[in-house]
C-alpha cells in the first residue's frame, strides 16, 4: 500500500510546488481528460444527468445522517443551504409555469430535504452551528446574480419575469456552494461527513457539467441554438463551468486525503 502512495504523494507535491497559473492549465487539462473519457465510456449521455442526480442525492443522505446521527451541524453552511432553497424554490416556480416535468419532482424533493436542514441547524442543532465561522456575506452573490439575470436571459417566448427568473436560479446555483467553502476554510479542519457531502456535490456538479458539454460537442452547437440567441445559451454553459471549477480545489484536497488514508480534512490556506 506504501508502494502505492508514494506516487501519488510525490505527484501531490509537485502540484502543490506549481504556481498559480500551472496548477489551473492543470485542472483544465485535467476537466478535457476526463470529459473526452466520459463520452467514449457512456454512449447515452442523458445517463450523466442521472448519474449526477445519483450522486448529489447519496450527499443528501450523507447529511441527513449527520444531523440525525451525529446530532451536530457544525462545519456546515446556513447560508448555503439558504441559497440552495432559494434557487430550487424559484426553479420550482419556472418549472411549474414553464416545463414541467420529472427534474421538477426532484427538484421538490431536494427542496423539502433542505428546508428540513435549514430547520435542523436554526433549530434543533443552533447550539453546534458555527455562526462565527459562517460570515459570507450573501448579498455578494444573491445581487450580482439578480442583476445578471436582468440583463442575460432567456429569448424564449414565455414571460418576460418568469424568464429572469429562470436565469436568476441558474447563476445563483452556481456559486451557491461559496459560503460552504467559507466556512470550511475558516475552520481549516472539515470533519468526513462534511467533506463527503461537499465531495458529492463536486462530483455532481461535474457530471452535470459533463452532460451539457458533451449535449453541445455532439449536436454540433445546435444546442445552444435551441436555448435561444444572445449571451444566454453561452452564459448557461459558463455557469456550469464556474460551479464545477468552484469545487475542484476542494476536491483534489478530498483525494489526497482519502488516499493518504486521514480520516479528517485539513485544507492548507488560500483553498477557498
Amino acid at each position: 500500500m506504501r508502494a502505492q502512495r508514494r506516487p501519488i504523494h510525490a505527484v501531490s507535491m509537485w502540484v502543490r510546488r506549481q504556481p498559480p497559473k500551472v496548477k489551473a492549465f492543470l485542472a483544465v487539462v485535467s476537466g478535457m481528460a476526463a470529459l473526452v473519457l466520459l463520452r467514449f465510456i457512456v454512449h447515452d449521455h442523458d445517463n450523466l444527468f442521472v448519474a449526477a442526480e445519483a450522486v448529489h442525492s447519496i450527499g443528501i443522505s450523507v447529511l441527513i445522517y449527520k444531523l440525525t446521527k451525529e446530532k451536530t451541524c457544525a462545519g456546515l453552511s446556513l447560508k448555503s443551504q439558504e441559497l440552495t432553497a432559494i434557487f430550487l424554490a424559484v426553479r420550482l416556480y419556472c418549472s411549474f409555469v414553464m416545463e414541467y416535468d420529472i427534474h421538477t419532482l426532484l427538484d421538490l424533493a431536494t427542496l423539502a430535504t433542505t428546508l428540513w436542514v435549514i430547520y435542523m441547524i436554526r433549530f434543533k442543532l443552533k447550539s453546534s452551528y458555527m455562526e462565527d465561522k459562517d460570515n459570507f456575506a450573501i448579498y455578494y452573490v444573491v445581487a450580482p446574480c439578480a442583476v445578471l439575470a436582468l440583463l442575460i436571459h432567456p429569448s424564449t417566448s414565455h414571460n418576460l419575469l418568469n424568464r429572469i427568473f429562470w436565469a436568476f436560479c441558474v447563476y445563483l446555483e452556481a456559486v451557491s456552494v461559496l459560503p460552504q467553502l467559507r466556512v470550511m476554510q475558516n475552520t481549516k479542519i472539515v470533519e468526513p461527513f462534511t467533506a463527503h457531502y461537499v465531495f458529492a456535490l463536486g462530483v455532481a456538479r461535474f457530471l452535470s457539467c459533463a452532460h451539457w458539454v458533451l449535449q453541445v460537442l455532439d449536436s454540433r452547437g445546435h444546442l445552444l441554438v435551441a436555448l435561444g440567441y444572445g449571451l444566454w445559451p453561452s452564459m448557461v454553459l459558463i455557469s456550469e463551468i464556474v460551479q464545477t471549477f468552484i469545487l475542484a480545489d476542494f476536491c483534489y484536497y478530498y483525494i489526497k486525503s482519502v488516499f493518504g488514508g486521514q480520516l479528517v480534512l485539513r485544507l492548507p490556506s488560500g483553498v477557498v
